[in-house]
């Protein structure tokens, strides 16, 4: 059995979208549900997150950025940048403390107090950009966590792989340039037209250049496809990299019963889609993954699949 950490707090649902938007509160509570109802929630070791100190958040977002952020929300504006980022005058907080929940599990994870750890946090993070919001993502939880392992643990070779169904081009853009962090997304392409990023053309730049690689999925593709995927091309990828982490932004959008996307994935599917990244982590990493809540829309299946998530973390 794995010590597997789990970062939550109701303070999360102090981010307030506004009605019928899909990144809504209720997503954790499902979630939370979840892990209960599998008897799960006494097998974790609880991760209470903490305020992200700034010198982080500035490793990847722009001190402008941060600022424009802060004061919107002090302002009381309803939304940042793009209509769909919606917010309250508690969303800068609450995004300071969805970073910070994610660094306190890495924290922990270098300390050898935990092997793993699933951070259920919100605002969701992969989309956003150095200096601007996008897809319901303000600050970029996981590219933060990178650079907080490379400049705080000492980590040379960070590995991100992003199964999330929309392509998180704030984590590509971030490090589209940097040898050391290796970007690996599937997402479905086109995907309602957002992000309209990630083509499998789009490899990095630069000294960067080979350490993205996308692998797009047509609408209606499903388990077969991602078999295939994973076997002859994420495998690979991570095996030829060999992170020292691995960092997975999880999306449960991609789920054939998600309405935000037309990927047909199914709940077996995603199952053992994380059995394959627990085992690169084994293979690479001593065990050592993060996992951190990307999407994931669909408030009857969240919670089943947020428990098998966690009860593969703790078991595989």
């Amino acid at each position: 059995m794995n010590r597997t950490g789990y970062v939550h707090d109701t303070r999360y649902l102090l981010h307030d979208t506004g009605p019928y938007h899909p990144e809504m509160p209720e997503r954790l509570n499902a979630i939370y549900k979840g892990l209960a109802d599998a008897d799960l929630l006494g097998q974790l070791v609880r991760i209470p997150p903490r305020y992200a100190e700034l010198r982080w958040i500035e490793t990847v977002h722009t001190v402008d950025y941060i600022r424009r952020f802060e004061e919107a929300c002090l302002a009381g504006r309803k939304m940042l940048d793009f209509p769909d980022n919606q917010m309250c005058t508690d969303t800068y907080e609450t995004a300071l403390l969805a970073v910070g929940g994610v660094l306190e599990a890495a924290r922990r994870l270098m300390d050898g107090e935990i092997d793993n750890a699933f951070c259920a946090v919100r605002p969701p993070g992969h989309h956003a950009e150095t200096g601007t919001a996008m897809g319901f993502c303000y600050f970029n939880n996981i590219a933060i966590c990178a650079r907080y392992l490379q400049q705080a643990c000492g980590i040379a070779r960070v590995g991100i792989i992003d199964f999330d169904v929309h392509h998180g081009n704030g984590t590509q853009h971030i490090f589209e340039r940097d040898p050391t962090v290796f970007y690996y997304s599937s997402h479905e392409h086109p995907s309602f037209a957002f992000p309209g990023t990630g083509r499998a053309f789009e490899k990095g730049e630069g000294e960067g250049l080979g350490f993205t690689r996308n692998y797009p999925l047509l609408p209606g593709q499903g388990d077969a496809e991602y078999h295939e995927l994973v076997e002859t091309d994420m495998i690979p990828a991570i095996d030829a990299f060999k992170p020292e982490v691995l960092l997975v932004s999880t999306g449960f959008d991609a789920h054939a019963e998600d309405d935000m996307s037309g990927v047909n994935l199914s709940t077996d599917g995603y199952s053992w889609v994380m059995e394959q990244i627990v085992d690169l982590a084994k293979k690479h990493c001593n065990g050592r993954l993060i996992s951190i809540l990307e999407g994931g829309y669909n408030l009857d299946r969240l919670g089943e699949l947020a428990s098998n998530h966690v009860r593969i973390l703790l078991t595989r």
